[in-house]
């Protein structure tokens, strides 16, 4: 990962249970590990309000196995998520975050309706294939998957500023960031269709940075990231919004502040 040029303001950025909880809904990749076995891929993990991931994994792997025969008693586990810039970056990682606690299975006689309360917020195809004990109309080469419930023990993440622990008070208490399900779109359009705009920010990087390759890195309700790959490393700079924004409009107004532009309501100058 990069390392940061510049620290913002606490309030100028989002907390790090925020960005935890956008990771998750941006349904980036994730991967569960219990000692003795490889990593095994969950396309599903899904925060619960109890404190708990529901998590989904092959139902004819090694790691179902081995939790079911534990029993009630569970296994530790270890939950990883990452969560990769939307551009094709040297370093595309932009942060990890892993999860500590006991994986049980879930009961089949609850899994219904625990998958209903999943897709009410999370409506991921994967669901359709979860063991349930009811029966699916589902392809014959589809993964079979069962729903297991990771117990929350302790939550680290690591990015370019560094390592840090999260409670799961605060991460129960976050919301993921009204822009991130856009967030990788609108990243990838500027990069590709407007570098003019990636330009004008670039004018409030260092001088020491603008030498490097600029590119959008992230974007949420506080503001707009860069990383410039240069010669010497890559770096990361937060470019903060006067304020936190809520909506399209107010993005697209905090933006064309950023950028310098005089039609902040979109308007033609008079006598232009």
């Amino acid at each position: 990962m990069a390392s940061p040029a510049s620290h913002a303001p606490a309030s100028s950025a989002p907390s790090t249970a925020e960005r935890i909880r956008s990771a998750c809904a941006r349904g980036g990749e994730a991967m569960v590990a219990i000692d003795g076995l490889d990593p095994t891929p969950t396309p599903v993990h899904h925060l619960l309000d109890d404190g708990s991931f529901a998590i989904t994994v092959p139902v004819d792997g090694m790691l179902t196995a081995t939790v079911v025969a534990a029993g009630h008693a569970g296994v530790q586990a270890v939950l990883e998520l990452t969560d990769y810039a939307p551009l094709p970056l040297r370093e595309p990682v932009r942060s990890l975050v892993w999860i500590q606690g006991r994986l049980r299975d879930v009961p089949l006689a609850s899994v219904p309706e625990l998958l209903d309360l999943i897709a009410r917020e999370d409506p991921n195809p994967v669901l359709l294939q979860v063991d349930s004990g009811q029966d699916r109309t589902t392809a014959a080469t589809d993964t079979r998957y069962a729903l297991m419930r990771l117990e929350i023990e302790s939550v680290v993440v690591a990015d370019a500023t560094g390592a840090e622990s999260v409670a799961v008070g605060a991460l129960l208490g976050a919301r993921p960031d009204p822009f991130c399900a856009m967030e990788s779109s609108w990243l990838q359009h500027l990069d590709s269709a407007h570098r003019d705009v990636v330009d004008r920010l670039a004018v409030r990087l260092p001088a020491a940075l603008r030498r490097g390759r600029v590119r959008p890195l992230g974007l949420d309700r506080y503001g707009v990231q860069l990383r410039v790959e240069g010669d010497n490393g890559d770096h990361d700079v937060r470019l903060p919004f006067a304020s936190p924004v809520d909506d399209v409009t107010g993005l697209s107004r905090a933006i064309r502040v950023l950028m310098g532009c005089p039609f902040l309501n979109g308007l033609r100058a008079r006598g232009v």
